[in-house]
C-alpha cells in the first residue's frame, strides 16, 4: 500500500525531531569532517569557529523544515552562513572551497537523516517514501542556499579585492609566501621599507564589532605601537578580516626595543588582544617574526584564560604544543599529576616550583617571590609530594608543563573536582 502524504508527513516531522535531539553531535561530525577533508577551512581559528556556527545553523534550519513542512523556497540561508561566506571572501579562501563543504556536509547529513528513517519503520514502502521526500526537500534547500552564499562571498570578494588594502594584503601574502621579490617595487607598493628590522604583532578585536569599526581601533594600536618602539616610520598594516590585522612595525637599522615591550601596546580598549614574535632583520626577518606572532596567537586563543598581549619571548616553546591542545593536556596531566589540578593552593605550587626550576636555588626563589626560605622548601617538597616523583631527572618537562599551565591555563589543567 503506498504510504499517503499525510503519513509521509508525519513519518518525516518525526524523524526531524530524532535527529534534532543530536544537533550538537551532528553538527561536531560534519564540522570535523569538512576541516579533514578541505584543507582551506582548517588551521585558522575565527573561521573554524564561524563554519561550526554556520553548520549548526544550516542544520537546525533544514531540520525545522522537516518538522514543519516549510518549503525550502521561504528559507533563506542563515545569518552565520552568510556571515561564514562574507570572512572566506575576505581571507581569500577559494570559492570552490565553500561550495564543496556543502556538498560534503550535506552527505554526511543525509547519511544521519536516512539512517533514522530506516531504523523507524519496518514499512519498506513507507521508508522508501519519507526518504525520497527527505531527499526532495533537503537538495532544494542546499541548492537555494548554496546560491545565496555564492552571490555573498561573490559581492564580498569583489568588494574587498577593490580596496588598496586588499591589493597591499595580496602583496604581503606574495612575500610571505616566499615568491621573488623585487624589493624596491615592493616597498614602494606597500609604502614600508623591507630592508631594516621589524617586529611582528597580530592584533584582532574579540567581542562584535561594527563595519569597519574594528580595524580602525586596531590600526590606531598600530600607530601607537610604532611610536613607542623607537618612532622608525609608519608601521604596516595588513587587514585580514573586519577583526583581525597582520602588523609589522619599523624597527630601523638597529632592532633596538624599549625595555617594557607589552607597554608599547597599552590602551584603553580591553576587547584588543596582541600577539608579539621576536625582532628580525631583512626580507627573511620580515617573515620570519610574522611566523612567531602567528604561533603566538594560537597560544593566545588556546589560553583560558588568556592575557592581552602574549610575546613569543615568553611562550615560543608552548606555542609547538599548541597545535594540539587536548594531546598537550593529556601530556600535562602525566607529567604533573596532581599538581595540574586548577585551584589556587596548587597554583601556588606550581609558580614557587617553576621559579625554583629557573634559579635552582631555594634562597634565590624566596628572594624573588618574597618569601621565607622555609616556605620556598615546603612549598617545593609539597609540590615533589603532587608530582609522586623528585624532579631532579626531568626538569625540562616540568618546566615545559609548568610554562603551559602558566599561559593556556583551564585549557590544560585539570578540573579540581577531578583532582
Amino acid at each position: 500500500m503506498v504510504a499517503s502524504p499525510d503519513v509521509v508527513n508525519t513519518e518525516l516531522t518525526a524523524v526531524g525531531a530524532a535527529v534534532g535531539k543530536q544537533l550538537f553531535e551532528l553538527t561536531h561530525d560534519i564540522w570535523e569532517l569538512l576541516t579533514n577533508d578541505i584543507p582551506e577551512l582548517r588551521g585558522d581559528h575565527t573561521v573554524e569557529r564561524l563554519l561550526d556556527a554556520s553548520v549548526e545553523e544550516n542544520v537546525a534550519t533544514l531540520l525545522h523544515v522537516f518538522e514543519h513542512g516549510t518549503s525550502p523556497d521561504d528559507v533563506d540561508a542563515p545569518s552565520a552562513a552568510i556571515e561564514y561566506a562574507r570572512r572566506l571572501a575576505q581571507r581569500g579562501v577559494p570559492i570552490v572551497a565553500l561550495i564543496r563543504s556543502y556538498r560534503v556536509g550535506h552527505g554526511r547529513f543525509l547519511a544521519r537523516c536516512l539512517e533514522e528513517t530506516t531504523a523507524r519503520s519496518t514499512d519498506a514502502e513507507l521508508t522508501a517514501a519519507v526518504a525520497a521526500r527527505l531527499l526532495d526537500l533537503s537538495f532544494s534547500y542546499i541548492d537555494r542556499v548554496t546560491e545565496q552564499v555564492v552571490a555573498v562571498y561573490q559581492q564580498e570578494r569583489d568588494r574587498w579585492l577593490l580596496t588598496q588594502t586588499a591589493a597591499r594584503a595580496a602583496r604581503v601574502r606574495a612575500v610571505l609566501g616566499g615568491e621573488v621579490v623585487d624589493l624596491t617595487a615592493a616597498e614602494s607598493a606597500l609604502g614600508y621599507r623591507l630592508r631594516q628590522h621589524h617586529l611582528g604583532v597580530v592584533a584582532w578585536v574579540t567581542g562584535e564589532t561594527r563595519s569597519s569599526d574594528g580595524l580602525s581601533r586596531l590600526e590606531r594600536l598600530a600607530v601607537a605601537a610604532a611610536r613607542a618602539v623607537g618612532n622608525h616610520g609608519r608601521p604596516l598594516f595588513v587587514p585580514r578580516d573586519e577583526a583581525l590585522a597582520w602588523i609589522w612595525l619599523p624597527l630601523g637599522s638597529t632592532g633596538t626595543l624599549p625595555r617594557e615591550l607589552s607597554a608599547a601596546f597599552d590602551t584603553d580598549d580591553s576587547s584588543v588582544r596582541v600577539a608579539v614574535g621576536d625582532p628580525a632583520s631583512g626580507l627573511d626577518g620580515f617573515r620570519q617574526t610574522h611566523s612567531q606572532a602567528v604561533r603566538t596567537q594560537s597560544v593566545a586563543l588556546a589560553a583560558q584564560p588568556g592575557s592581552r598581549v602574549t610575546m613569543f619571548t615568553e611562550v615560543g616553546t608552548v606555542a609547538l604544543i599548541c597545535a594540539d591542545v587536548p594531546a598537550a593536556r593529556d601530556w600535562v596531566w602525566a607529567t604533573l599529576g596532581d599538581l595540574a589540578i586548577d585551584d589556587e593552593p596548587y597554583d601556588r605550587l606550581r609558580a614557587t616550583l617553576q621559579v625554583f626550576l629557573s634559579t635552582g636555588s631555594y634562597k634565590a626563589t624566596a628572594e624573588r617571590m618574597m618569601l621565607h626560605k622555609n616556605s620556598v622548601q615546603y612549598r617545593v617538597r609539597k609540590a615533589e609530594e603532587a608530582l609522586g616523583a623528585p624532579i631532579e631527572d626531568r626538569r625540562a618537562d616540568l618546566d615545559l608543563a609548568l610554562r603551559a599551565c602558566q599561559y593556556l591555563g583551564e585549557a590544560v589543567l585539570r578540573p579540581a573536582a577531578q583532582g
